[in-house]
């Protein structure tokens, strides 16, 4: 089965950018569809990103302009670049598998262990 590894969380100032990554054991060409979420401290884990195997994105209102999903198949990799970068949006963010059916995001039981992102001056 395949395994998601999360990295590249940091401390960041207000402003700042960081860049996620997420490595899979294996292919990824085959998953209909890749997504990162977040989960803040006493909130619901929430679909902040999403990209089908065509490459066709989907955001949360509250990262629209801010964040772009990509994915590179040769590197079994998902990446989301994240960019003026506010306090709230501090969290574990984690890495999943999922299905993109109907304009609907649906995630699957395979999650990486998260990265957390603290956005603090």
């Amino acid at each position: 089965q395949v395994q998601l590894v999360e990295s590249g969380g940091d401390l960041v100032q207000p402003g700042g950018s960081l860049r996620l990554s997420c490595a899979a054991s294996g292919s990824i060409s085959s998953i209909n569809a890749m997504g990162w979420y977040r989960q803040a401290p006493g909130k619901q884990r929430e679909l902040v990103a999403s990209i089908t195997s065509s490459g066709s994105t989907n955001y949360a209102d509250s990262v629209k302009g801010r964040f772009t999903i990509s994915r590179d198949n040769a590197k079994n990799t998902v990446y989301l670049q994240m960019n003026s970068l506010k306090p709230e949006d501090t969290a574990v963010y984690y890495c999943n598998a999922g299905t993109y059916y109907r304009r609907t995001y649906y995630p699957n039981n395979l999650w990486g262990q998260g990265t957390q992102v603290t956005v603090s001056s």
